[in-house]
């Protein structure tokens, strides 16, 4: 069994700008082929922070996480009086400085407490997971705030003919989403009553090329050709689900659990398509599939947040979670386990 120390979950937020954009609008405004975004992504809508029709920004990540920690806090696990710290994972920062994190604890009130805030993809909601597991352990601090959330549409522009556009640019417009999620994580088994059993955060790209880069462009470079969002989207589909399954055998050995152990599966959340494929290559039939990635798109770290939320929703005391998480960019194992008590 691991020996990690138990945090609780107390209670989730999650937050979704505006109405969901079906393949049919997004195929409208993009020109490209719907029947192409279904069959090769999977996906069928996704939220997005800016007006897709002018570009305008309707909510700021710092709105949408500000939001979601509103809703966990408004759960009344844990007064906001009475939150020690507030840590962020995001992949897509509003500003370099101040640090998004700052602008959510202004927006919620929250002042004279120390805030993180984590640059990173698809694992950055793992690792201010493990961030605060490990400060609720210290003794130091009882109650704190896990957020997790990115706005990808800052680096898609709808003006821009993607007649020429190549595959691994294109595959952007139609994959992500924008989003955010929050939770109440305590030393006290108050809430939800959900106990962290383990946290898995782990670079295991030596010497391997990146699967997604986002360049940053400043006043010096910001003309440059360099296309701003790539992915080797072969790389990931061929190395994901690989890591995938040794990430779960190697949570379950941590925890000195079996897979028939499992009430529910969160695998990891690339699109409808992939998502689908990865939990049939974990093979774990027993336990029950918490995916949300066909519905809101791939909004990066808002996913484990929005898939907690529904594990919540069918959660019994007794039952155990595991959740996987792949960080391709320079790929990063990451999952958590969960037990209801």
């Amino acid at each position: 069994m691991s020996n990690q120390p138990t945090a609780h979950l107390a209670a989730i937020g999650t937050a979704l700008p505006g109405d969901p954009v079906d393949n049919a609008q997004l195929a409208k405004v993009l020109g490209v082929n719907e029947e192409w975004i279904e069959v090769f992504i999977g996906t069928k809508t996704r939220h997005f922070a800016r007006d897709l029709a002018t570009g305008e920004v309707r909510w700021s990540l710092a709105d949408l996480c500000a939001s979601a920690a509103r809703k966990a806090l408004d759960a009344g696990a844990v007064d906001a009086a009475d939150i020690d710290f507030i840590v962020l994972g995001t992949a897509t920062p509003d500003t370099l400085m101040p640090a998004t994190v700052n602008n959510v604890a202004d927006q919620l009130g929250l002042d004279q407490v120390p805030t993180f805030q984590l640059q990173s993809g698809c694992a950055g909601a793992v690792q201010a997971l493990s961030v605060a597991q490990t400060m609720i352990a210290s003794g130091q601090y009882r109650n704190g705030l896990v957020i997790g959330g990115d706005v990808c549409s800052k680096h898609l522009d709808v003006q821009r003919d993607l007649s020429g556009a190549a595959p691994s640019d294109l595959v952007n417009f139609v994959l992500f989403g924008d989003g955010a999620g929050a939770a109440v994580l305590s030393a006290d088994p108050v809430g939800e009553r959900v106990a962290v059993r383990h946290v898995l955060n782990r670079f295991t790209g030596l010497g391997r090329k990146p699967g997604q880069v986002i360049e940053w462009f400043g006043l010096a470079d910001r003309h440059d050709d360099r296309q701003a969002l790539t992915e080797d989207y072969k790389a990931i589909e061929e190395g994901v689900p690989v890591m995938a399954v040794e990430i779960l055998w190697e949570l379950l050995g941590e925890l000195d659990w079996d897979a028939e152990d499992l009430d529910y599966l969160l695998p990891p959340q690339l699109s409808g398509r992939m998502t689908k494929k990865i939990a049939e290559e974990l093979g774990v039939p027993t336990a029950r599939e918490i995916s949300c990635v066909a519905e809101t798109g791939n909004n990066g770290n808002a996913l484990p947040f929005l898939q907690i939320a529904g594990l919540l929703t069918e959660m019994k005391a007794g039952e155990k979670a595991l959740a996987v998480a792949v960080e391709s960019s320079k790929w990063i194992k990451a999952g958590f386990a969960l037990e209801k008590i």
